[in-house]
Parts: C-alpha cells; sequence; structure tokens
C-alpha cells in the first residue's frame, strides 16, 4: 500500500429543520353540522393513530441494531445513552469494545479532530477485527502514525451523518478515497472486503457510528 499524508480539513455545517403543527378551531354550527362529541372522537382517533404510527418509525430508525450491540454495556458513559453525551472520540473511549481503534486515534493524534468535527460517520473496527490482523501488519500502521495510520483511521470516517437508510452506496472519505457500503435494512457490508456492520446506528453528540467486523485499508495505487 502506498502511504498517503492526509491532512483532512474539515468545515461542515448542520441544518436544522424545525416543524410546526397548528390545531384546527372547533365551529359551531348546527345546520347539517357533525354532533361535536362524534366529530372529536373520530378526529381524536386519527390523530392519535397518526402520532403513534409516525412515533413508532422514528424509534425505529433511532434504535441502535446488529448482534454486537448486546456487548455494549447496559448503562454508564459507555453505553448507549452515554454515548450519546458525547463526542465521538470521547464516546468510544469509554467503550470497552473499542480500546484498540481509541488507542490508535491518539496514537495519530486524531482525537480532538474527530471530537470537534459536526456531523461525521464513523465505521469504528471493534477490537476482535484489529486482533485478526498479522501483527506485522499492525505494527507497520502504528509505527507510522502520521502517514499510513492516518490514511487507514480517515478511511473509516465519512462526513455526513448516515442514517441506515442512506448507508448503501458509494460515499467519500475523509482519506479521500471512495467507500463502497452494500445492504439494506440491517444487513450491511462495508468496503472491498466486505466488512460486516455487528452493531450499528449508535448516536454520539456529533457522529453516528457503525460498528464493523474488518478493518478497512484504502485502495493500493
Amino acid at each position: 500500500m502506498k502511504t498517503r499524508t492526509i491532512v483532512p480539513a474539515l468545515t461542515l455545517a448542520a441544518a436544522l429543520a424545525l416543524t410546526a403543527c397548528s390545531g384546527a378551531s372547533d365551529d359551531s354550527g348546527d345546520d347539517g353540522a357533525m354532533p361535536q362529541d362524534t366529530a372529536s372522537e373520530e378526529a381524536g382517533a386519527t390523530t392519535d393513530d397518526g402520532m403513534e404510527d409516525a412515533s413508532g418509525d422514528d424509534m425505529a430508525m433511532s434504535e441502535p441494531f446488529g448482534p454486537a450491540c448486546a456487548d455494549v454495556p447496559a448503562d454508564g458513559a459507555g453505553s448507549f445513552d452515554g454515548m450519546s453525551q458525547d463526542p465521538v472520540a470521547t464516546a468510544a473511549g469509554n467503550n470497552p469494545e473499542l480500546s484498540t481503534l481509541v488507542e490508535l486515534v491518539g496514537l495519530a493524534d486524531l482525537g480532538d479532530t474527530l471530537n470537534t468535527t459536526d456531523d461525521i460517520t464513523v465505521f469504528a473496527p471493534a477490537n476482535a477485527a484489529f486482533a485478526a490482523l498479522p501483527a506485522e501488519t499492525v505494527e507497520a500502521v502504528k509505527a507510522d502514525p502520521d502517514g499510513l495510520l492516518t490514511t487507514v483511521l480517515t478511511y473509516h470516517v465519512v462526513p455526513g451523518r448516515l442514517a441506515p437508510e442512506d448507508l448503501a452506496g458509494t460515499h467519500t472519505t475523509l482519506q479521500g478515497e471512495d467507500l463502497t457500503i452494500e445492504g439494506s435494512g440491517e444487513d450491511f457490508t462495508v468496503g472491498a472486503d466486505a466488512a460486516a456492520v455487528v452493531c450499528g446506528n449508535v448516536q454520539t453528540a456529533n457522529a453516528t457510528v457503525y460498528i464493523i467486523d474488518g478493518v478497512l485499508m484504502p485502495p493500493a495505487e
């Protein structure tokens, strides 16, 4: 693999959309009007059903998914709720399943960059993904923190928060090369080696995280 020095310029803007709803006022009329109690009951039933369906959809979309989600602590700073309160590098540091990744991020001095960049998607290899690599590969990456290590780590980050329904397709990484993701629903593979998403849609204060079972390598030139 050819080493590339990457100094990502990360300036991303987040747009917040506000929606407002207004209630209909009651009209008091006698001619041909539906009885007020009956009208209120029918309108209430429609509104309640609609709100329940919408709320259910939003909740389903916001929930983490995947078999490895069971390994995430149920409470504390490393839990899903705890991670949502912290920026991504800090949140990952509180999750014991991502300790190797956090060590490498610190070695490459990328923690502050990841923590202060708004709206990114991080494909985070679990500890087992790094353990599966040959020891000499890991040592070679560690020996070049400003070059090879930075190149590999920034290849795991995509600008913008990708929701599950937006994952499939080709996305340009902070490293500069494209990353292709295939799948749908809760079944996705990432990159040329088809690393599987094992716990997806994990929210942090500034990023959406997909924990994967492989380490992504940028294409060699």
